[in-house]
């Protein structure tokens, strides 16, 4: 009896999952189609459990192609990697585009992440064409390949549809629509959001948008696909991406997806550590962690994954006192002028800065220890960092209640002993981040914050971001241990550092440090600069576009015509080394020689400075080099092509050769 019942609950709830799962779906499929064009009946029989449409009209009046060149779009601007993918997928046969977000940052001018490939072909066929090549992903596979040193991702349609069982779904090809078009439709109509949906076809240089996502690009506004509460509750995770790109491009949020992240914000919670560490990183790591640390504060997240900051934040943000000019949102924004979408960070830098502050609000310091701290991450040396202390004895800075004002009653010793006991002090707040019991104990000085639990950092990661620290730890024994390098100049290794190298990583996290207090005199001046105008790039029908990445080009700008006092300093040492060579009797060719240093020296770290900005410039004569290397892998790719060619037509042959011997050996054998 109990055997009967529990097996007919169990097919009451299979029907139940059933019927929800397809409601979900029609809902999707009702925000894809216009009003009034479903049939009279568009349901199937009910008794069947299926609420699917019979019937579903597509509507074609959105759909747009532009002329990729009205953004300024060339196929030169497509790295090596991903073109030579493209053209190799195009010559077996298969159309293949670049989608997504690398698309969308080719419109807005700036640079992409990475580039992604979607192709008729199937994932074996993907798989047959390319040497280096691994399917990944049980949900929606992919393969990557590894083509010249880079990764590029490629996805087929024909995976995108049947995970989403569209393949059951009767979609009506409108009169008018050809094959290719309703494919890349069916394709848009899945993705997260609108901006996100676009297609680029390098071969005919043409921008495929089936979802109004140009028009939602020129209004700033983030918007789904469907609905924002389905599309969350079909994945979780496009909360924190959506969060990232309205935070990396200055979006806002349309109405309906700003109510659904505060509706389903918890369901975050139950994505895996893997997942949210990756999300993270992404938010985090690619010069943007500013802003969308401000909108994950805003919409109540952060207390879910760092609940001591969000605490911190909602305690001390007052009219008096704005979230932008705390000292974390200080330390986040020169971490964003430090890294950017092609020149990332590991997750230690990033940490690291959380666990600088976190360990500055348990413990305020004094200026002249903090200063000491960074020094010597930065210079790598505590007779380097000493002496930048004594240098700057005058700085004032204006982060209260972290930071006190400068003590010059501390002796050597006693600043060594005090960043050795501050240092000891992060690595603990770095082991809160996958410590439970830690975090708890550091959670005490909030009692009234609800407590969260969640804790999704590996202790792997959160053991190589305590590791920067080792050397502060040890005290005198840093040179000694040889933890510390000579630098050249003030370039970074930005392959090492995205690796998450230990020497790399700690010049870097100093380096912000020393840039925030640089920016935190007690004057009020800062390195931060107001917002301009947004510049407008020429777009589709005369209308105009707003490039989003004015922020880094002023910003780049600035670095270029600023010196920060720590290079300033730098530049102080290296003058005084020429000076000393310098006869005392000749006093008046002494400070002629010294000025002249000095603007050498000046010069020289301006442009080192503004390297970054000078690429931008030269990309017009790297294209002339590209159009060649891009011919050249033409000509690579022909050879491959005509060698895979001749290597069947051998194979033909033989195999006709070896059927000929066959055949004339049977006829042979008649006459014996």
């Amino acid at each position: 009896m109990m055997q009967n019942f529990n097996r007919s609950r169990h097919c009451i709830l299979s029907r139940l999952a059933s019927l929800t799962k397809s409601h979900v779906r029609f809902q999707r499929l009702i925000h894809t189609v216009v009003e009034g064009t479903l049939p009279a009946e568009p349901y199937a029989d009910v008794n069947s459990g299926s609420m699917v449409p019979q019937k579903i009209t597509v509507d074609m009046s959105k759909w747009k192609k532009v002329q990729a060149k009205l953004y300024g779009i060339t196929p030169y601007q497509i790295p090596d990697s991903p073109w030579t993918v493209l053209k190799i997928l195009r010559y077996e046969g298969f159309e293949a585009y670049l989608v997504g977000g690398c698309v969308r940052d080719l419109i807005l001018n700036r640079v992409p992440k990475d580039y992604d490939v979607i192709t008729t072909a199937n994932l074996s066929q993907i798989e047959k064409q390319f040497r280096n090549c691994n399917i990944v992903g049980r949900r929606f596979p992919i393969c990557r390949v590894s083509m010249k040193g880079s990764v590029v991702e490629v996805s087929s349609f024909d995976t995108v549809a049947k995970d989403t069982e569209e393949k059951a779904i009767p979609y009506e090809m409108p009169s008018g629509c050809n094959k290719k078009d309703f494919i890349l439709w069916r394709n848009s109509i899945n993705r997260d959001f609108t901006i996100n949906s676009l297609f680029f076809d390098p071969f005919k240089n043409v921008i495929y948008d089936y979802a109004n996502g140009m028009e939602d690009l020129r209004a700033l506004n983030l918007q789904t696909i469907i609905p924002a509460r389905l599309s969350f509750q079909e994945d979780c995770a496009r909360i924190l991406r959506g969060l990232r790109i309205a935070g990396r491009l200055g979006l806002s949020l349309s109405p309906d997806t700003e109510t659904a992240v505060h509706q389903l914000s918890t369901s975050i919670a139950s994505l895996d550590k893997f997942r949210l560490m990756l999300e993270f990183n992404y938010m985090l790591a690619y010069g943007a962690s500013e802003p969308t640390i401000s909108l994950l504060q805003r919409f109540n997240l952060l207390g879910l994954f760092f609940p001591f900051h969000a605490a911190y934040l909602h305690q001390h943000c007052t009219e008096n006192s704005p979230m932008h000019s705390m000292i974390l949102m200080k330390l986040l924004f020169n971490l964003d002028n430090l890294v950017s979408c092609d020149q990332p960070c590991s997750c230690s830098l990033w940490l690291g800065v959380f666990a600088v502050h976190q360990a500055l609000v348990i413990k305020p310091q004094d200026l002249s220890v903090i200063l000491l701290f960074a020094s010597v991450l930065h210079h790598g040396g505590w007779d380097k960092g000493l002496n930048f202390v004594r240098e700057h004895s005058n700085l004032q800075v204006n982060f209260a209640p972290e930071i006190s004002r400068f003590s010059e009653s501390k002796s050597d010793d006693q600043l060594v002993e005090g960043v050795t006991r501050f240092a000891c002090l992060v690595q603990e707040c770095v082991r809160s981040f996958f410590d439970r019991d830690k975090l708890y104990e550091f959670m005490s000085r909030y009692p009234a914050t609800p407590q969260s639990n969640m804790v999704f950092v590996s202790k792997k990661a959160g053991m190589e971001v305590a590791n920067l620290f080792d050397a502060l730890v040890k005290g005198n024994e840093f040179h000694q241990h040889k933890h510390g390098r000579k630098r050249n100049g003030l370039i970074i290794d930005y392959r090492k550092l995205g690796k998450g190298d230990v020497q790399e990583t700690r010049f870097a996290l100093g380096k912000i440090i020393l840039e925030t207090l640089s920016c935190g005199h007690a004057d009020g001046r800062t390195n931060m600069e107001d917002e301009e105008a947004v510049i407008p790039v020429e777009g589709e029908l005369g209308q105009t576009l707003p490039d989003l990445s004015k922020h880094r080009t002023v910003a780049n700008e600035k670095r270029k015509r600023v010196i920060s006092f720590v290079d300033d300093w730098i530049s102080k040492q290296d003058s005084s080394k020429k000076l000393k060579l310098v006869d005392e009797s000749l006093e008046q060719e002494g400070v002629l020689k010294k000025l002249k240093d000095h603007v050498i020296v000046e010069e020289g770290y301006r442009d080192e400075a503004g390297k970054r900005v000078k690429k931008v410039k030269d990309r017009r004569k790297v294209e002339k080099m590209k159009m060649e290397r891009k011919r050249d892998a033409h000509i690579v790719l022909q050879d491959m092509v005509s060698e895979r060619i001749e290597r069947r037509s051998r194979k033909s042959k033989q195999a006709s050769s070896v059927e000929e011997t066959g055949r004339m050996y049977r006829l042979s054998s008649l006459f014996r």
